[in-house]
């Protein structure tokens, strides 16, 4: 059956062609996601949910979204999405980051000159037959100083745009490293230095709990008398209040805003202000920015439900189309091992090690990390996947580490995961051959050759005669059938193990009888049905 989408905001016609052309049935009713109980009654029948920002998918909608498995914004906020809620419930959602980063740059410098020369003000003023040249005197931009704080996809291009205007230009970015820093030409500094130096003050960063409120009036007091303030990124990054105050008192001495707390914005005290530029959140309103967000996140959309690649997701490592190949049996074997621990381990984890020799140090790691913890959960919580599994991770309090190396060994590459509780630490490692197909190839360090089952039977025993007897007459008590197996010690007369491979789950007297029997150690019933 085709994967079934819902666009539910107005998108490009063109987007809709391109999730047809690629296999993918697509409903569009651009008018639905502003009726809630409509879009919660229908939410059910879809795989993806193509979005803008009128339709706001709450948690409420994604519990009731059963079937859903992606949600795409055509731009770059994705404030109107419950990602947390997503991530629990192992959506993935993506954005169009690239698709209006010209437009919203250019939609800033725009503000920019509008406010540095009080365009709007004087623009209204001739058209009502006034000649009060006298009256708008602005300010050069050459040679000022410009704070940019956000110095990510949009912030840069500003940045870049502001350099070519001859300003200095200073950055805050958490995430900014001096490399980038340096190829860019802005100088990266502290919040603090920022509002101290910058003659204008962009904006260009996400609303988070951290950045809500990153202007106010402690940071405006400490920013130069005469600053002029741009805000072309998202509402609520600036208090509103404390803003009109400092623009009558003059600290401020002018504003271009796109953006507002509450939007739409019909009435707002900036709006009775001379030295305010508002414009109705037009950052990414270009007919250019608007068919390109509109036809990436149909793409991105109809890639992922398709042939699996993730691109530009917000809460999943990317994989793209020309890695998804090679990946997916080295997902399906990180998520394999995972089981396989998940499934031998009755205590809470604590810690887990990752480790990637060979190939797969260079292959996408955060895609496979994401595949292993959703195998290691998955005994304990059956719905969780790639998504939602490293949340669950970081809610229980596990402690993740990787390392990479190069080939140490006879096999081209492979996975280790090391998993630690209060009582012991187990390992497993694997890999793939050429036909793709996960194998184990040690376990409690001892090295076998091991192909993966549906139903397996793995024991732990003393290397000593007649085990195989045992396993093979309580399983034939029972009528169990055993198709394979593999055996495996780390020496004569030490540590030993055995891996079943069975016709059928076991059932539950059988398990009873092995670990009743002094010379099983442990007995564990595995399965994997796994699926990428």
């Amino acid at each position: 059956m085709a994967p079934r989408v819902l666009v539910s905001d107005k998108l490009s016609p063109t987007a809709v062609e391109i999730f047809r052309d690629r296999g993918v049935e697509v409903d569009y009713l651009p008018d639905l996601g502003k009726d809630k109980e409509k879009l919660l009654s229908v939410i059910d029948q879809y795989d993806g949910l193509a979005i803008r920002s009128a339709t706001k998918v709450t948690e409420k909608l994604i519990a009731a979204a059963t079937n859903l498995k992606v949600i795409g914004r055509a731009g770059i906020g994705v404030d109107n999405v419950d990602i947390p809620a997503a991530s629990r419930r192992g959506i993935i959602v993506m954005n169009t980051p690239f698709g209006n980063s010209i437009t919203t740059a250019e939609h800033a410098i725009a503000m920019l000159f509008a406010v540095a020369r009080q365009i709007p003000e004087a623009n209204a003023s001739t058209h009502a037959g006034k000649w009060e040249k006298n009256r708008f005197m602005g300010v050069e931009i050459t040679g000022k100083t410009l704070g940019v704080i956000g110095c990510g996809n949009i912030g840069s291009v500003v940045a870049m745009r502001a350099i070519g205007l001859k300003m200095h230009v200073i950055a805050f970015d958490p995430f900014l490293s001096v490399e980038r820093a340096g190829e860019l030409g802005v100088e990266k500094v502290e919040l603090d230095e920022l509002f101290a130096r910058a003659d204008f003050i962009t904006l260009h960063t996400p609303l988070t709990d951290k950045t809500r409120g990153v202007i106010n009036k402690d940071a405006i007091a400490r920013m130069k008398d005469g600053v002029r303030i741009i805000n072309c990124a998202r509402g609520g990054l600036i208090v509103e209040a404390d803003l009109v105050e400092a623009l009558k008192a003059g600290k401020v001495a002018g504003a271009g805003i796109d953006v507002f707390e509450v939007e739409p914005a019909t009435q707002n005290e900036l709006f009775d202000l001379p030295n305010v530029v508002c414009t109705p959140h037009l950052g990414a309103s270009t007919t250019e920015a608007q068919e390109n967000v509109a036809l990436q996140v149909a793409e991105q959309m109809a890639d992922y439900l398709v042939k699996g690649a993730v691109t530009n997701a917000i809460n999943m490592p990317s994989i793209t189309a020309e890695e998804a190949p090679r990946l997916k049996p080295f997902i399906k074997l990180a998520e394999v091992l995972g089981a396989f621990v998940g499934q031998v381990t009755d205590e809470p984890i604590e810690e887990v090690e990752i480790l990637f020799d060979g190939a797969t140090a260079d292959m996408n790691r955060r895609a496979l990390i994401s595949a292993a913890l959703a195998g290691l959960i998955r005994p304990q919580v059956s719905d969780v996947n790639m998504v939602s599994a490293p949340i669950m991770a970081k809610e229980r309090g596990i402690i993740l580490s990787e390392i990479k190396r190069d080939k140490t060994g006879v096999f081209d590459g492979y996975i280790k995961l090391t998993v630690k509780t209060s009582a012991k630490t187990r390992t497993i490692a694997g890999t793939c051959f050429s036909d793709g197909k996960p194998r184990f190839i040690q376990i409690k360090g001892i090295n076998l050759d091991a192909e993966v089952g549906e139903h397996m039977l793995y024991t732990t025993n003393y290397d000593v005669p007649g085990i195989i007897g045992i396993l093979g007459g309580i399983c034939a008590k029972h009528e169990v059938n055993i198709a394979n197996f593999q055996l495996g010690r780390n020496r004569p007369g030490g540590d030993a193990i055995a891996l079943l491979y069975l016709d059928a789950p076991f059932p539950p007297q059988v398990l009873e009888e092995l670990r009743s029997n002094q010379a099983i150690l442990s007995a564990k019933p595995l399965r994997f049905d796994v699926t990428i």
